[in-house]
């Protein structure tokens, strides 16, 4: 299951002396197209990682040029460096020619080439088309197939019309593989975020929940279109239950089947038909029988979404269930395929299925090679009821796989002393042994040959009826991934809510520029882990874009920031979030900088592994951008980390993003004294008899828990001596602090209050509230201003 939900993804990557990157990216299995091309801001390649972190490759594609930009590595060395594991194939340059690549689109694109905007796209966008020109060169001769035309779905800069996350941040935040398999004090097995909603029944729908992960939805329109869809079915059980049980009556591969209807086998020689052909073969008729499955399994899709009011399923009702190519496919079908033939996941009955999938009559020699196919496979169960007669095997069995066609199993209680020596290929499985003879590995040949003449007549007999799919590949686009979003919202996200106590999950809002708010918000792994998780909120708004959090280690500071950006991911994808009530403006990108640690690989010590994630930061955030910042600074000496950290949190005021540091530098909490769009929070912590008892609560405000490192230093072993004068100089020390923080609030606190107000005053403009409400609203705000109470 694991290998066949991994990306079939196959890259071509090019650049130029501009620091420009241009990708294509061929979907094997679903057969789509992907093209980017963007300017790579990092020396380090963020951009061009984060791609790689999203296509999973299975092959990377590039130039044999070396002619990297300066102070840059170049393509061809990141894929050697950072990829060991994945194949690199190195192409002429000219396999790169960006013309050739413009006619390729032009002819495969699926949509009319003005839909794709390629008139303008040759010129601007010249090394996606170049590295898609490589990528389908390399596809089709490799794989011995020709794409068909107008068959393709092509996307352009797909990955830039959603949210980005990059490859720190998708790690940092635990979003597709967790940290550590296991917690500390726990039996429970710690999970991603991807492992906790991967509910999905079929592949596709898995891998485009995991797609969406990575890459959240920036379409307001389209996100509030997945949650009505989701409050229909949170609101009405019988569709959910309807659909849940009509989504399991398609083939979970039902999205694999497109790329054998988009690619088409090269003309071979008779004399190269061998048992290679006869397998692809086997998998084109494989093909048309799973297709016959799902269309099968439509007209009760169409029953079930008959009722559905929300916009996204009545738009699928009316696309796919009203769609009459469907039936004009399936009626073409009919008049080939047998109607009994079913897709069958079990060996040995999936190829007997394959052998006489078309209709008796309309082949001859079909009909000869199929009565050899029969005759074998009589002729190998027989030998199996005399072995068992002749050896005293009354269990004797006859398994089968596709590999080493039948075998023989005894369970060994069976075998008194020893196996006779007519049994052959003797191994050990479990408490059988499997096993084979002479007969049955001759009467196996006999059978493999007579099926593997049965397909290859079988594809001559279906050439008209692939034909004919083939005009309508871009139906079948759709269906599949209609079949895959289904799967993603009903299996994973009605399904995961629908398992919460009532009332766990809400519906987030979204506004363009509104607030950021989350009430009562608690951490969606961790939650099903710890029953007793404390929930917490956040406010981030115009007026008061950055919060900084304080508190003593472990006091939940870090698990508190994943937390924030986890709801916002659940929110963009269009799932119901772990909160009271959330409103969201929505983010286009999220950067992370947690954890410390060296970097070997690129000689970068922790902190210079913090400055380049920082600098990386700096470069490509947005005003719409949100920022989370975890320890930045504490990697070199106090005054200069210090520094660093203050003159960030300036810069990053500065850009209006939203930002949320977590500090142990209690000095950062000035800040808030001389910027009002600045608040302080911090992890309530009570003191017991010299122990930290912590309470995971956030809460208004600075509060200096005193000396709580030597209390934890005290903990871990520290001489009596030591942990003594440590106090005494932070005591000292501590005392100048709070003196200039007081100069501060007397200066500043003026130009506070007034601040507070005009955030007060945002807040009602992007609020839904009625006018009577809103004039109460602005009275209680003056009352406040006039009392100094705001």
């Amino acid at each position: 299951m694991e290998d066949e939900e991994r990306s079939s993804m196959v890259i071509g990557l090019i650049e130029n002396r501009a620091k420009e990157v241009g990708v294509a990216a061929f979907d094997l299995r679903s057969a789509a197209l992907h093209l980017s091309q963007y300017i790579e801001t990092s020396s380090s390649y963020q951009n061009t990682k984060t791609l790689m972190q999203f296509y999973d490759p299975v092959v990377i594609i590039v130039s044999p040029n070396k002619l990297a930009p300066d102070s840059m590595v170049g393509v061809s060395e990141l894929v050697d460096r950072f990829y060991p594991l994945v194949r690199k194939v190195v192409m002429a340059r000219g396999c790169f020619d960006d013309t050739k690549g413009a006619m390729l689109v032009k002819n495969l694109a699926a949509k009319e080439p003005s839909a794709l905007g390629l008139d303008s796209y040759y010129k601007q966008y010249y090394l996606c088309l170049a590295a898609a020109a490589a990528t389908i060169k390399w596809t089709e001769a490799e794989k011995g197939v020709i794409v068909t035309n107008h068959s393709l779905p092509v996307t352009f800069n797909g990955s830039f019309d959603h949210m980005n996350i990059d490859a720190t941040s998708v790690q940092n935040l635990e979003i597709i593989d967790p940290f550590h398999s296991s917690l500390l004090g726990t039996t429970n097995k710690k999970r991603s975020l991807f492992h906790t909603l991967k509910t999905t029944k079929t592949i596709g729908g898995t891998r485009l929940l995991r797609a969406n992960l990575l890459q959240p939805l920036k379409d307001i329109e389209t996100i509030n279109a997945r949650l009505d869809c989701l409050d229909e079915l949170m609101s009405n059980e019988q569709l959910f239950f309807g659909l849940s049980q009509v989504l399991r009556k398609f083939p979970k591969e039902t999205d694999r089947i497109l790329c054998h209807f988009c690619f088409k086998l090269k003309k071979v020689t008779s004399g190269s038909l061998g048992f290679d052909h006869a397998r692809k073969s086997q998998l084109l008729i494989s093909s048309i029988i799973l297709l016959k499955t799902a269309l099968d399994a439509l007209p009760l899709l169409s029953t079930v979404l008959k009722e559905a009011n929300s916009s996204l399923l009545v738009n699928i009702h009316k696309s796919v269930c009203e769609n009459q190519n469907y039936a004009a496919i399936r009626k073409r079908i009919g008049e080939v395929i047998d109607e009994d033939v079913l897709h069958a996941r079990v060996p040995f009955v999936a190829r007997t299925q394959q052998c006489f999938a078309v209709k008796t009559g309309i082949d001859g020699l079909l009909d000869i090679a199929r009565r050899s196919f029969c005759d074998t496979s009589e002729a190998i169960h027989n030998l199996a009821t005399q072995y068992r007669e002749e050896f005293k095997l009354p269990n004797l069995k006859l398994p089968f796989n596709n590999r080493q066609g039948f075998y023989f199993s005894i369970p060994q209680k069976d075998i008194q002393g020893k196996l006779p020596s007519k049994f052959i290929q003797v191994v050990k499985h479990g408490n059988n042994i499997h096993c084979s003879t002479l007969e049955l590995a001759s009467l196996n040949v006999r059978n493999k040959s007579a099926a593997a003449e049965c397909f290859i007549r079988t594809e001559i007999c279906l050439e008209a009826l692939l034909d004919a799919i083939r005009e309508n590949a871009s139906v079948l686009t759709l269906l599949a991934e209609v079949l895959c979003l289904l799967d993603m919202i009903v299996n994973s996200f009605a399904h995961g809510i629908s398992t919460k106590p009532v009332d766990q999950y809400s519906r987030p809002q979204f506004t363009e520029n509104g607030p950021l708010a989350v009430d009562a918000g608690r951490h969606p792994i961790l939650e099903s882990i710890h029953n007793d998780f404390v929930s917490n909120s956040i406010f981030l708004s115009e007026a008061s874009n950055m919060v900084i959090v304080t508190g003593p280690n472990m006091s939940g500071k870090s698990t508190y920031l994943q937390q924030v950006c986890l709801i916002i991911i659940l929110a963009q994808i269009g799932c119901y979030v772990p909160a009271r009530f959330s409103t969201i403006k929505v983010v286009d990108r999220i950067f992370t900088r947690m954890g410390s640690m060296d970097n070997l690989e690129s000689n970068s010590s922790t902190f210079m592994t913090e400055m380049k994630e920082t600098s990386f930061i700096m470069q490509n955030l947005s005003p719409r951008s949100l920022i989370i910042m975890d320890e930045l600074g504490r990697a070199t000496s106090s005054s200069d980390g210090l520094a660093i950290a203050w003159s960030c949190c300036e810069f990053l005021l500065s850009v209006k993003a939203y930002t949320i540091f977590a500090t142990h530098m209690e000095n950062l909490s000035e800040l808030a004294t001389i910027y009002p769009n600045v608040k302080v929070l911090h992890f309530h912590v009570d003191i017991n008899s010299n122990r930290l008892d912590f309470k995971f609560q956030l809460k208004d405000g600075p509060r200096h828990v005193p000396h709580y490192g030597l209390l934890l230093a005290e903990v871990a072993g520290l001489p009596r001596s030591v942990i003594d004068t440590a106090r005494g100089i932070t005591t000292r020390t501590t005392q100048k602090e709070l003196k200039r923080m007081e100069v501060n609030y007397e200066q500043y606190n003026a130009l506070q209050v007034v601040y507070r107000v005009a955030q007060r005053l945002l807040c009602l403009k992007y609020s839904s509230l009625d006018e009577d409400s809103i004039r109460q609203a602005l009275q209680n705000i003056k009352e406040s201003y006039i009392q100094g109470r705001v």
